[in-house]
């Protein structure tokens, strides 16, 4: 069967790496849904942007409830009373335990249901905060898991695995979405939509990703 004609799941937080992913997949596959995990995130409102983009973009939304990982594993991104750091030879403190295990998990029981072999995340290797979960390993690992778990073809797709954050930006314009990310999306720690609050370790890799971009095709431009 051709992709065009198959089904895929995205798992999406309304960022940046998972709206581009979401630009992605609707290139790739002829029916693509999203869904958004709330697992009692700081910020409320990183769902009501999920939601947002996937109505403007006419993609089918589900949003589940995980909050009971917020209760399991303590963290910076659910706990206002943790500092967003990282101490050198740690993980930041916005790591969470099994997050991406149990999205994926969960986006496959899902995908199942509807039908869909194809499942699409943004994690990435390259330009990262050293999160266990976003490396190649655990999701070819998990891939293998969930087959068997199953007994059903899954492929999990991470088209921004080998891709630096510049390299993601120019991902994005080549799919026509550079600015719509840009203006859209919500990366930011702190819960500040588009280039957010320029601070915190997610708007630092974003806008430093977004320059180097923004000055390289600017040198190609005027050769």
């Amino acid at each position: 069967m051709k992709r065009k004609e198959e089904k895929a799941v995205v798992v999406f937080s309304g960022g940046q790496d998972s709206t581009t992913c979401l630009f992605w997949a609707k290139k790739q596959f002829g029916d693509v849904e999203a869904v958004t995990f709330n697992y009692g995130q700081r910020h409320r409102l990183e769902i009501e942007v999920a939601s947002s983009i996937a109505a403007e973009l006419g993609v089918r939304h589900t949003v589940l409830d995980l909050s009971l990982l917020g209760q399991l594993a303590p963290n910076a991104l659910t706990r206002r009373d943790i500092a967003i750091e990282q101490k050198e030879g740690e993980l930041p403190t916005t790591f969470v335990d099994g997050r991406n295990l149990l999205f994926l998990s969960f986006a496959a029981v899902l995908a199942k249901q509807r039908g869909a072999r194809h499942m699409v995340t943004g994690v990435c290797e390259t330009d990262f905060s050293g999160y266990p979960d976003c490396r190649d390993v655990f999701i070819k690992s998990l891939n293998v898991t969930l087959n068997l778990a199953m007994d059903y073809e899954f492929v999990i797709h991470t088209p921004l695995m080998w891709l630096t954050k510049a390299e993601t930006w120019k991902l994005a314009d080549e799919l026509g979405a550079l600015e719509f990310i840009r203006a859209k999306t919500l990366t930011c720690y702190n819960g500040v939509i588009a280039d957010g609050c320029g601070e915190c370790p997610a708007c630092v890799l974003r806008k430093r990703g977004l320059e180097e971009y923004l000055r390289e095709k600017a040198e190609v431009e005027a050769r």
